[in-house]
Parts: C-alpha cells; sequence; structure tokens
C-alpha cells in the first residue's frame, strides 16, 4: 500500500535580504538575516525573503508564512501557498516575499511557518536600533570657499 498523504518536514527556513532564482533551477540566497539592524523606528524595510526547503512528504499542501508584531498577536504579513509534494524522496522549495515592511517599534518580532495549519517552526527576528556614527561635518555649515583676493 503506498502513503497518498504524509504531512512534510520543513527542512530549512532563511530569512534573507533577496533570493534570485537561476536558470538551471536552483537559488541563490543573498545577505541570510538573524537580527535587523536599523538606524531608527519607525523604518519600512523594502523587501524580505523567505526560503522554506520541505521535505519528506506525499500530498498537496498549503504553506502560511506569518510575520508577527511583538506583542505577538498582530499580524504584520501573511502569505498563503499552495504545493504539491508527489514523492517522499523529492523535496519543495517555496520563496516568500515580503516587501514594504514597516517595524514601528524596536522588538523581538516572530516569523511562523506553518502546513496545513500545523506549525513547524516559529522563530525570533529582532529588530534592534544601532545609531549610525555622526559623520565629520554633518549638520554645520559648509565652510566658505577661499577668497580670490587673499
Amino acid at each position: 500500500m503506498e502513503a497518498t498523504r504524509i504531512l512534510p518536514d520543513l527542512q530549512c527556513s532563511l530569512l534573507c535580504e533577496d533570493i534570485r532564482p537561476e536558470a538551471a533551477g536552483t537559488f541563490t540566497v543573498v545577505g541570510v538575516l538573524d537580527v535587523l539592524r536599523v538606524p531608527h523606528v519607525p523604518v519600512v524595510a523594502f523587501k524580505l525573503g523567505l526560503f522554506n526547503r520541505w521535505a519528506a512528504g506525499v500530498g498537496q499542501f498549503t504553506e502560511t508564512v506569518r510575520l508577527m508584531a511583538p506583542d505577538q498577536t498582530t499580524v504584520l504579513r501573511k502569505s498563503e501557498l499552495k504545493f504539491q509534494m508527489r514523492d517522499a524522496y523529492l523535496t519543495a522549495t517555496n520563496v516568500t516575499i515580503l516587501p514594504q515592511v514597516e517595524f514601528k517599534t524596536a522588538g523581538v518580532y516572530f516569523l511562523e511557518i506553518l502546513v496545513d495549519d500545523v506549525m513547524k517552526l516559529r522563530f525570533a527576528v529582532p529588530v534592534m536600533v544601532i545609531p549610525q556614527p555622526a559623520r565629520p561635518g554633518a549638520g554645520q555649515p559648509p565652510e566658505p570657499p577661499p577668497s580670490a583676493t587673499s
């Protein structure tokens, strides 16, 4: 008897700056993030990518990705994606792009990855304010050019 449905395992989940599909069917993951270091809040992240690789499953599934605010109840972004796995020896790769994410406060945000409403992974995404060092001369009027008569 052959299995018709096996819930897959989440092999990996990477939060990154960008994910580029290549002509050969592979992916280039750019700028893997563990902490979001920002100069101030509120701040808008132009684009965040989430690279999820599923393994050891058979059937049709729905992947749900949720980005949660530090209060752990406010959903900042939610994405649902249907995918199919025909053989337990193959993998499925899902890419989620989260555009224009506004982080209103510093703190610990959370990414949740579910398959068919079963939580597979939840991990922290700390947003830390790291003030930028003052540039020499910033905020000061420019010096007048040297006089041609002197």
